[in-house]
């Protein structure tokens, strides 16, 4: 079960406007939503999400509140398309969990490399590019310039050129494979950081254009919003985080002068949450 981050802070946010229709834009099982239904009884959210599979188990994890919710396949970049398919023009409140849910970790599809699978990395398993044809068919100067805008890799120059020199001979076809190429080339020496860590989160923030996706649904945000509608965001990585600040500070009101992050005990009890921050704006 996927342990939502920041489940209080989240919906204290949220629901502090007194507002009751709002969208999960990430809802994956369906963990904040949840915890919105419960607090107010009146509460109604939109729930969007690229995976289908984790739809489901959300729609069985949410049935105690039936006609309280409504669930979409998309792309949160289209959140404009879904409220215009629900039929609402604005809405009280607006949250987006970023990154890859532990559910989609360990699913067959690539995302750990913790385990030899199949390179491919999609959340929306229907989406065409996969993590295969990035590592085997990106340039060189492809592969170095992913690794180093969205893994901040020091060495992208050094694993792109073993990543082609490698498929050269044959494909790289699982992630363990992937594994091996790293470990040739990078040092090593144990500590909590495994080196293929901002490999592996690279070319997934790739295949999922997450950066786009996100940069696109924060734009629509606050044309949904209604005045003092308030954008509640988790992230997990250093370019979301600075993505989301900034827009904040240029079109809302910000409520979280510093990013809210979980305490040790959270930390303790979640792992995963451990770089999560979280930000928020009200629409004026």
């Amino acid at each position: 079960m996927h342990v939502p981050v920041l489940l209080e802070e989240v919906v204290e946010l949220l629901l502090g406007n007194g507002g009751k229709v709002y969208v999960d834009c990430t809802i994956g099982l369906g963990g904040h939503t949840k915890r919105i239904l419960e607090r107010d009884p009146e509460a109604f959210v939109i729930g969007i999400d690229r995976d289908h599979h984790t739809l489901e188990i959300a729609e069985d994890n949410l049935k105690t509140f039936e006609r309280r919710f409504s669930l979409y396949h998309a792309n949160y970049a289209d959140i404009d398309h879904v409220l215009q398919m629900e039929g609402v023009s604005e809405v009280d409140g607006i949250l987006f969990d970023l990154g890859v849910s532990m559910l989609q970790l360990k699913s067959s599809r690539g995302f750990s490399f913790q385990r030899d699978e199949p390179l491919d990395m999609r959340m929306n398993p229907e989406d065409k590019l996969t993590a295969y044809h990035v590592v085997n068919q990106y340039s060189e100067r492809e592969l170095e310039r992913i690794l180093r805008e969205y893994g901040e890799e020091p060495y992208a120059r050094r694993i792109a050129k073993a990543i082609v020199l490698t498929r050269a001979k044959k494909p790289i076809e699982t992630t363990g494979q992937l594994v091996e190429v790293l470990l040739s080339v990078l040092p090593y020496k144990g500590g909590k950081r495994h080196p293929a860590t901002r490999t592996f989160q690279a070319i997934r923030m790739e295949v999922n254009r997450e950066l786009e996706s996100l940069r696109m649904a924060l734009e629509k945000s606050p044309n949904y919003l209604k005045p003092g509608g308030r954008l509640v965001v988790i992230s997990f990585h250093s370019l979301e985080d600075r993505l989301v600040k900034d827009f904040m500070r240029k079109h809302l009101k910000v409520l979280t002068k510093k990013p809210i992050v979980p305490n040790m005990r959270e930390v303790r009890f979640n792992p995963a949450s451990r770089s999560a921050k979280l930000r928020a704006g009200e629409k004026p």
